[in-house]
């Protein structure tokens, strides 16, 4: 296998383990992006990654200003809002659990749900947890905080695991007729803590931080989290998809896999295991785009389903 380094960088590259979940669980580069970094620039090596918490940061924004400034431009949260006095926006998953309770929603709720998921059906469901959802900003600290302190291994559970619990979700609030999770979700407690000042959110968005960085790399985002689940059934016909088109100028440097939040899902685009085509097709791809930042030989790209030629 052949790495091409740039002059006078530091070799910090292993072995490719044969595992690509195992590649990330033992933190295969302790700062992948920086071949890309001299390749093509700072900017260009972060420009999805700026991009996402620009997105992330200014959703939050629209939902704090009512509060915090008393601008209502967004009313509501994350689960159900109101958008300039015109635009209803509802929570998908927040419907299906009001339908699994026997809840009818308001017909506003009903019109939100449809505009959100048509978005999502689109696009690509796991947009939400890559672009909108604010617990990937503590997930994606620990995992950076995890390559820095170079710590290794962990017990991660089952990829399946979060698709159970979202069936135990759904069957949870059958059972008892109410919006149990919700009560825990730590995405609508994050919002509600940023409002109303953080109390027990700080103890579930502090128990994510330290599961990830402590015992299962992406281990709340990748395997346990129900929603993440959710919106990743939804989106499996998306549109926008994520392609390997330059994948013969891959240099084996496995920064993709050390930054990916899912990385199983490179492998078959990437070395043409089980599809001759290089899209990413996996649902659980975030499309977060930080394999194409990190990569300084430009082997990854945004593009459509419909894109399955290489370069």
């Amino acid at each position: 296998m052949s790495t091409q380094l740039s002059s006078g960088a530091a070799p910090e590259r292993k072995v490719p383990p044969t595992s690509v979940r195992g590649a990330a669980m033992r933190g295969v580069v302790a700062r992948p992006g920086r071949e890309a970094v001299e390749a093509k620039g700072w900017l260009r090596a972060h420009k999805w990654l700026l991009l996402r918490r620009a997105s992330q940061l200014g959703i939050l924004a629209l939902f704090l200003v009512g509060p915090w400034l008393g601008w209502w431009i967004v009313k509501g949260n994350l689960s159900s809002s109101l958008t300039l006095g015109v635009l209803p926006l509802t929570d998908p998953f927040l419907v299906a659990q009001q339908l699994a309770a026997g809840q009818w929603p308001y017909q506003e709720a009903l019109l939100g749900a449809g505009i959100v998921l048509a978005f999502y059906l689109l696009f690509g469901g796991r947009l939400f947890c890559a672009w909108v959802c604010p617990v990937n900003l503590v997930t994606d600290a620990a995992a950076w905080l995890r390559r820095r302190l170079g710590l290794k291994g962990g017990k991660v559970p089952s990829g399946s695991t979060r698709y159970w619990l979202l069936g135990f979700v759904l069957v949870i609030a059958a059972a008892t007729g109410s919006l149990a999770w919700e009560w825990v979700n730590p995405v609508s407690m994050f919002h509600r803590g940023l409002i109303f000042g953080f109390g027990l959110a700080w103890g579930i968005v502090g128990g994510i931080f330290l599961y990830d960085l402590l015992i299962a790399p992406r281990g709340w985002c990748g395997h346990l989290c129900p929603q993440g689940a959710f919106y990743a059934l939804i989106g499996r016909a998306a549109v926008v998809k994520v392609s390997a088109d330059r994948r013969s100028a891959c240099n084996d440097c496995m920064d993709c896999f050390a930054v990916c939040p899912e990385p199983q899902v490179i492998r078959p685009a990437l070395k043409g295991v089980g599809q001759d085509h290089p899209l990413i097709l996996d649902a659980d791809c975030t499309t977060c785009g930080r394999c194409v930042d990190v990569c300084g030989k430009d082997v990854f790209r945004i593009t459509t389903r419909f894109n399955r030629s290489e370069s």
